[in-house]
C-alpha cells in the first residue's frame, strides 16, 4: 500500500473509533469521512461498507484490551488489576458503543469474524478474576461465567437511557467483592 494510502486508512480507523464510539453502527458514513479529511470513496476503496470498518474498529478495540490484560498480567497488581480491565468492559462502555453493540452481539458476531480473539480476552479476564480472588480482592464464588454473563448484563443496561451514569459499574463493582471489602465502587 502507498504511504498516502496507508495514511488515510490509519485516518480513517481513528475517526471511526471516535463516531462509532458513541453511535455505534448507526453512524453516518459521511461524519467519519469528514472527521478523516477523506471523501466517502476514499473511504470505500478501504472499506467496501459500514460494517467492514465498523468490525475493523471492534477488532481492534478487543485487541487493545487483550494487550491491557496481557499488560496487567504482567504487572503483577492482583488487588486492582481485575477491576482496572473491568472497568474498561462496563464503566466505560457508555463512550464505547460500538465494542458494547459488538459483546452484545447486536451487529456483528465477534468470535466468527475473528476466531480466537475473543477467547483471548476472556482468558485474560479469567487470569486477572484467579489473581483477584487469590488476593482476597473478589469473592470466591464468582466464575468467568458470571463476569461474562455480568458484562453482557451491562451492554444490555448501558444503552438505556441513564444506564452510562456509573451506577451500573458501581453495583457490578461491589458485588463481585467479598461481603466484608469496603462497597464504594471504586477500582481496586
Amino acid at each position: 500500500m502507498r504511504a498516502d494510502a496507508e495514511r488515510n486508512k490509519k485516518l480513517i480507523v481513528q475517526a471511526a473509533r471516535e463516531v462509532f464510539a458513541t453511535a455505534g453502527l448507526a453512524a453516518p458514513i459521511d461524519e467519519i469521512a469528514q472527521r478523516a479529511g477523506v471523501g466517502t470513496g476514499t473511504l470505500y476503496r478501504h472499506f467496501p461498507t459500514k460494517e467492514a470498518l465498523f468490525e475493523a474498529v471492534v477488532i481492534g478495540r478487543v485487541e487493545d484490551l487483550v494487550e491491557e490484560a496481557r499488560r496487567l498480567i504482567a504487572a503483577n497488581e492482583p488487588k486492582t488489576a481485575f477491576f482496572k480491565l473491568l472497568s474498561q468492559l462496563v464503566q466505560h462502555g457508555d463512550g464505547h458503543k460500538d465494542l458494547m453493540d459488538a459483546l452484545g452481539r447486536q451487529s456483528f458476531d465477534l468470535q466468527k469474524a475473528v476466531p480466537g480473539l475473543l477467547a483471548e480476552m476472556w482468558t485474560g479476564v479469567g487470569q486477572l478474576l484467579e489473581q483477584a480472588q487469590q488476593a482476597g480482592t473478589v469473592r470466591r464464588d464468582v466464575g468467568l461465567p458470571h463476569v461474562q454473563a455480568l458484562v453482557t448484563a451491562a451492554c444490555e443496561a448501558i444503552d438505556r437511557p441513564g444506564g452510562g451514569d456509573g451506577l451500573v459499574w458501581t453495583v457490578i463493582s461491589d458485588g463481585l467483592r467479598p461481603k466484608d471489602a469496603k462497597l464504594d465502587g471504586r477500582i481496586g
